[in-house]
């Protein structure tokens, strides 16, 4: 014979998620803006009105038992569904047309992305972009995403992908490192300091003939820091060419030598996306607005290296 079941204090969800996420309860109240007693406090009321356990703890950590995840997996769509109706409420608030949210890395960001943000607002001033920055691949419908920009060579499971631009390696340094190298042997970089991994340097040096073991001085998590690194001086980078064009465009950067490293399980720049926004039109029109601006970015790149010869 069923029973009923205790009425769940709604208020209580999104803390419950957030905690099974990260299974941390400050982390959970640092993304929710509240206190690590509010999110125990409110993870101990469902439990009491549950009559349950939702987690076991493990020292700092909380791990989902058999009855949370079974409760995720129950309330995770409805919550999904909340969280959409908030952003289609602030859409509508605000008056604009509709929203695109995009994740992407912060290097792409920053360097590529956000300088021609201000064509596609006059392109399309009806469709607001969200972005978000992240090292990490979003879980995109979970976390509501409708695209997001990656580089690699994919598949990426449950999503499709339009292959947008191939982007090498290059070698560059700031402007007055530049003028001191001129004319050097690339061994003779190897008395520099070098920014970046050693495995790119060695398959680089490799490629140029010279095959040795690279220690660099500093090794970055984001692709601009490193640029911007040695737009200051402080290194020769190995970076990417598509990070590195509007630099080496403006002469921030000089790149050092025509040899480039192309790996093919990194190169290539991805928009992806759930399958259900393929026709999107939204979707489609960013789509067509990036593979556009990433073609001038290209032409435009190849006409300054020929200057530059």
């Amino acid at each position: 014979m069923l029973t009923s079941m205790p009425r769940i204090p709604l208020q209580t969800l999104p803390t419950f998620r957030a905690v099974a996420t990260l299974s941390n309860l400050r982390a959970a109240g640092e993304q929710l803006h509240l206190t690590h007693s509010a999110v125990s406090q409110q993870i101990r009321l469902l439990e009491e009105q549950l009559g349950f356990l939702l987690f076991d703890r493990r020292g700092r950590r909380v791990v989902l038992n058999a009855a949370g995840a079974a409760l995720l997996q129950a309330v995770e769509p409805a919550l999904a569904q909340i969280d959409e109706g908030m952003r289609a409420a602030a859409v509508a608030s605000t008056g604009t047309d509709q929203r695109l949210r995009i994740t992407v890395s912060p290097s792409f960001a920053q360097h590529w992305l956000m300088p021609r943000m201000a064509h596609w607002r006059a392109l399309h001033p009806g469709i607001a972009v969200e972005l978000h920055t992240s090292q990490q691949a979003m879980d995109l419908p979970r976390e509501g995403f409708h695209a997001a920009v990656r580089q690699g060579k994919g598949p990426w499971r449950g999503l499709e992908g339009s292959r947008l631009i191939d982007s090498q390696q290059v070698v560059v340094a700031s402007p007055a490192m530049a003028a001191r190298l001129a004319g050097s042997d690339p061994t003779a970089w190897l008395h520099e300091p070098l920014l970046g991994t050693s495995e790119c340097w060695e398959a680089w040096f490799a490629l140029a003939g010279h095959p040795c073991r690279i220690q660099p001085v500093a090794v970055f998590n984001d692709m601009g820091l490193m640029l911007q690194a040695a737009e200051q001086g402080l290194g020769i980078a190995l970076g990417r060419e598509l990070v590195a064009a509007d630099a080496l465009r403006a002469g921030w950067l000089v790149q050092l030598s025509p040899l480039a490293l192309a790996t093919e399980a990194y190169d290539a720049y991805w928009l992806v996306y759930p399958p259900e926004h393929r026709d999107w039109p939204p979707l489609l029109a960013f789509r067509e607005w990036l593979q556009s601006e990433l073609q001038i970015a290209a032409s435009l790149l190849a006409q300054a290296r020929l200057i530059a010869i």
